[in-house]
């Protein structure tokens, strides 16, 4: 099966950051009081980009081969 287009792996990439950053800003960033606007999301992003590329991600890419083998299956 051919990797999916670049459309794809941008809208499965937004849908693992997304929530990610929604939660890292509703818990991380308060914890983190008057702290400059930088090192907050400094912060932020040191959780939230392995989070997403080591983890969210590749199990979204999983979820989508699977959803996408069964369409073609489905199809031929």
């Amino acid at each position: 099966m051919k990797p999916p287009s670049i459309h794809v792996r941008a809208l499965i990439t937004w849908l693992a950051i997304f929530p990610l950053v929604t939660l890292g800003f509703l818990t991380v960033i308060p914890v983190m009081g008057t702290a400059h606007p930088i090192l907050k999301v400094f912060v932020l992003t040191l959780i939230v980009v392995p989070l997403a590329v080591y983890l969210v991600v590749p199990n979204l890419m999983k979820v989508y081969g699977k959803i996408a083998a069964r369409s073609a299956q489905k199809q031929g």
